[in-house]
């Protein structure tokens, strides 16, 4: 099984590509109609928002809001054990794919937070399945920091927020955890 460790600055220029990308649609987005190809539950003309509602993002609050923690969880997980463009990947779209399936219908959803969610609860779930020192603390870290903003931010009163896509996101980084930490080698 090949071996995934790696350092952070390793990463680094993949963090800041993915996030540039991101602020480049936005840039891109003030110009062209691009919002509409967002995630619509149920919607066959909403599956591509499976891959592009992350890079999706209304306003520059809205992607600030999404940037900094996306920035931070990104560079938590260039320095685990995981394989972490695969765990990328795979809690965006297991994310997107549940909220699909279960979102609430009629309704169009962008940003990049489904996928702060996913990493964070990945963070959290991996940290303590890994049993090590260096993954717990981070995932103490990610559970001080983002723990309120995790459980406030599934509640599905809050009005303009993709409350199902918080949650399906978590539920996706929680999975993908469970399923990367079990064939991540021990070392």
């Amino acid at each position: 099984m090949k071996s995934h460790i790696h350092r952070i600055r390793e990463e680094l220029p993949l963090v800041l590509l993915f996030l540039a990308t991101i602020w480049g649609v936005f840039l891109l987005d003030r110009i062209l109609p691009l919002e509409r190809l967002g995630l619509i539950p149920r919607d066959f003309g909403g599956l591509i928002g499976i891959v592009t509602m992350p890079f999706l993002h209304s306003n520059f609050t809205h992607l600030l809001n999404n940037s900094v923690p996306l920035a931070i969880l990104l560079t938590l997980l260039a320095g685990s054990r995981t394989d972490s463009r695969a765990a990328v990947a795979l809690v965006a779209v297991f994310g997107g794919v549940l909220l699909w399936v279960f979102g609430r219908g009629h309704s169009l959803h962008i940003g990049a937070s489904g996928l702060v969610f996913g990493l964070a609860v990945f963070l959290i779930v991996s940290g303590t399945l890994e049993r090590r020192v260096v993954p717990l603390l981070v995932s103490v870290f990610v559970t001080f920091t983002y723990g309120t903003t995790l459980l406030t931010g599934i509640l599905p009163w809050q009005s303009g927020v993709s409350w199902d896509g918080h949650l399906f996101g978590g539920i996706a980084g929680g999975v993908v955890a469970w399923l990367l930490v079990r064939k991540t080698p021990a070392a």
